[in-house]
This record gives C-alpha cells, structure tokens and sequence, in this order.
C-alpha cells in the first residue's frame, strides 16, 4: 500500500481471538473504531494513550465477540453504533448473536445509526463504501476505503477461508454471492478481516476454497 494518511492497529481480543480494527487519520487524530471486539478498558486506554477522537463505532455484524465492548465504549466517547439495517435483529436478538448460546448475558444492542448498501461515510478525510455481505448473518457487512484499497471483511473473507454458515441467519448461497461481490474488488485490496490474518482481494481469488462449493 502506498503511503497514506491512515495509520491501522489491529488489537485481537476476547475468548476467540477477535481482530478490532483502530483506525485514524495521521494528520487529524480523527479515528473509528471497527468490531469493538472486548476489554472496552484496554480499547479506550489505546484511544487516549494516542490522543485520538473517536468518531464512531462500525460494525461488520452483530455475533457476540465483534460487540461486547460496544455500549461500553459508545458511553465513555459518547460516539454512535453503526451497523447495515439489515443486521438490526441479530444485534438485539441474543438467540442470533451468539450470546443465548456461549455467554447467557442478555446481550441485547441497538444501533444508533443504520446504512443503506452502497452507502458512501466521509470519515477521516476519506470515503468508505458500506457493502452489505450476507451469509455468515444475515446482516453481515464490509467497510471498502476505495482510496486506499482496504477492505475490513468482518466473518464474510479470512485468508484462505470464509465465514461459517452453520450459525443462526448464516446461508452459503448468500455467502457465495456475496463473495463474488468482494471478488470484483481491485486485486491489490488489502484485506482485514475479522479473524486470523490479512490477505488480498487478489489471494483469494486464485485459493479460497468458497469456489469448492
């Protein structure tokens, strides 16, 4: 990637090893956060220790370990919850978001701010595409910064993987297409996803073995 007025700290945390995504802009300290994984005391300490401003918080989905940090952060940085609108339910609904199954905590969540697909954010002095990727939930979305070639993938993409379709709301037919759909992205598309390490738009079009179904 070429250099850029981004600067990206992935911080993997919670009880399957979440990335959560900081990202801010070098020049402003303007900064998102995407999936608050856990540990919203560590988050914030990152936060201040580098003197950002927090703007918001994005969501690629609503399962248990991307949010558990979520209200807890929105509170401290008084900063909106986004997700797409098509993942409202699993948000609220602690049957699909995991947390009737692993956690029991009643974790129920509304977003403060819900996107349209396709919908374009002017955040940190760039645009982002929101890209509703349905199949790991039925709500899944990616974050496509086309300036920089950066995509954050959530469950939908890992390197040579893709996310689990055997939990609630999950569809392999939904999540095939909206693989196809990454798939049109420039080659050189870094790719940051939810889980494990990063890889390329370009990677996985020659090995991820989605094409094996």
């Amino acid at each position: 990637m070429e250099e850029s007025r981004l600067s990206i700290l992935c911080m993997t945390l919670g009880m399957v090893e979440t990335n959560c995504y900081l990202i801010w802009n070098k020049e402003s300290k303007e900064a998102l956060l995407i999936d608050p994984a856990d540990d919203a005391a560590q988050i914030e300490k990152v936060i201040r220790e580098r003197d950002l401003s927090l703007k918001a918080l994005l969501l690629t989905h609503g399962h248990f370990d991307h949010v558990l940090a979520a209200s807890a952060l929105r509170d401290a940085f008084h900063v909106p919850l986004c997700a797409a609108e098509t993942e409202a339910e699993t948000l609220r609904n602690p049957e699909l978001n995991g947390d009737a199954r692993w956690l029991r905590q009643g974790l129920s969540l509304k977003a403060d701010r819900l996107f349209h697909d396709k919908e374009k954010l002017s955040f940190l002095g760039t645009e982002i595409e929101v890209l509703f990727t349905p199949g790991h939930t039925a709500g899944s979305c990616c974050y496509y910064f086309p300036a920089e070639k950066l995509l954050f993938s959530g469950d939908t993409l890992f390197e040579g993987s893709f996310g689990r379709v055997d939990l609630p709301g999950g569809n392999m037919a939904s999540l095939k297409r909206s693989l196809d759909r990454l798939f049109e992205l420039p080659a050189d598309t870094l790719v940051l996803p939810g889980h494990m390490g990063q890889t390329s738009i370009g990677e996985e079009r020659k090995s991820n073995p989605i094409f094996y179904y």
